[in-house]
Parts: C-alpha cells; sequence; structure tokens
C-alpha cells in the first residue's frame, strides 16, 4: 500500500499522470479540483468565498484520503503542494497507516506550453485558465518538497510513455522509511 502526493504547478500533468498510474496499478485517485469545484458549484460564491472553498475542499479531500488508506487502498492525492502543511499531512497519514509515502512532481519549465495546456484542457470552476510569468515562475520554484522521503520529477513536457515506467518503479519501490 502507499500514498502517492503529487505537486507540480497547474498544466504541468498532475491530473492526466495520477489517473494514468490509478488505471495501471489500482490506487484510489483523490482531485483537489474535483472537491473543490463541487463546492462552488453547489454553494453561492456569495456565502461561500472561494478562498474558503480551497480550504474545505483540502479537508475534505484528507479526510477522504484517511478513509481509503484505512480500508487498505492505495491513494494518490493530485494537488498542487506548496504548502508545508501537504508534506506533513501525507506523511503523517503514511505513517498512520504503515503506508509507502511517494512524492511526485510533474515538472513542465515552458511558460507558453503551460498556458496552452490550461487554455486547452476541459477545466473545472476552479481551475485556471490561464496564467502570468510571475505566478508561472513563483510555482515553478515553490512545490513543497519532504526532506526525509525520496522524491521523483517527471519532465512532463515529454509525452507520458517516456517516465511512465520510471513513476511506476519509483512507487512500488519499497522506501527505506516504510521498512524499518
Amino acid at each position: 500500500m502507499f500514498f502517492l502526493q503529487m505537486a507540480g504547478f497547474p498544466g504541468a500533468g498532475k491530473s492526466t499522470l495520477a489517473r494514468e498510474i490509478g488505471k495501471r496499478i489500482g490506487a484510489v485517485v483523490i482531485d483537489h479540483d474535483v472537491i473543490k469545484s463541487a463546492l462552488l458549484h453547489s454553494i453561492d460564491e456569495d456565502i461561500l468565498d472561494p478562498k474558503l472553498a480551497g480550504k474545505i475542499s483540502y479537508n475534505i479531500g484528507w479526510s477522504l484520503l484517511e478513509s481509503q488508506l484505512s480500508n487498505g487502498n492505495s491513494v494518490i492525492f493530485d494537488s498542487p503542494c506548496f504548502y508545508n502543511e501537504m508534506i506533513e499531512k501525507g506523511t503523517t497519514l503514511a505513517e498512520k497507516f504503515e503506508a509507502s509515502y511517494k512524492y511526485v512532481e510533474c515538472i513542465l519549465k515552458d511558460f507558453n506550453q503551460t498556458n496552452e495546456r490550461l487554455r486547452k484542457r476541459n477545466g473545472m470552476i476552479s481551475q485556471i485558465k490561464e496564467t502570468d510569468i510571475e505566478m508561472f515562475n513563483y510555482g515553478l520554484h515553490n512545490s513543497k518538497k519532504p526532506s526525509n522521503h525520496k522524491c521523483l520529477e517527471v519532465d512532463t513536457s515529454l509525452p507520458i510513455e517516456d517516465y511512465m515506467d520510471e513513476v511506476i518503479h519509483y512507487i512500488l519501490e519499497r522506501s527505506y522509511e516504510t521498512t524499518r
């Protein structure tokens, strides 16, 4: 059993990779954008501020993750990882359920390609439609990573087939932290 924490700027390919991993190895994918979009569709913006919807959706996501891990399921959390709290919660949950903790960051360094992906995707209400260079550079350099776990970075400008075997191998290898 594993817990995979995805990271990367919007449009970098986290959801595409998470879904493909889930299909190939039977893991449950919890998508932060699905939860947040459902909240935003359900509650009038005058009642629920979008920032508060984000916070609530993360809490729902963590509850779903915990429930799935407690049932013995491998889980992938599809969400940007810009807060240290995300790493702390992720590693703590993995430890609590004796799941192997994994971290994959999707990296797409091309600003124009990122915006092209953002504009072309069938986006949800919670997702950005495009970015500016300042926000792109911030996101590219500010993913939070665990200091005591092996992390994998993938260049998502390449076709998914070029890195998928490496990702699957990384996820399925037992890490030192979970075999002590």
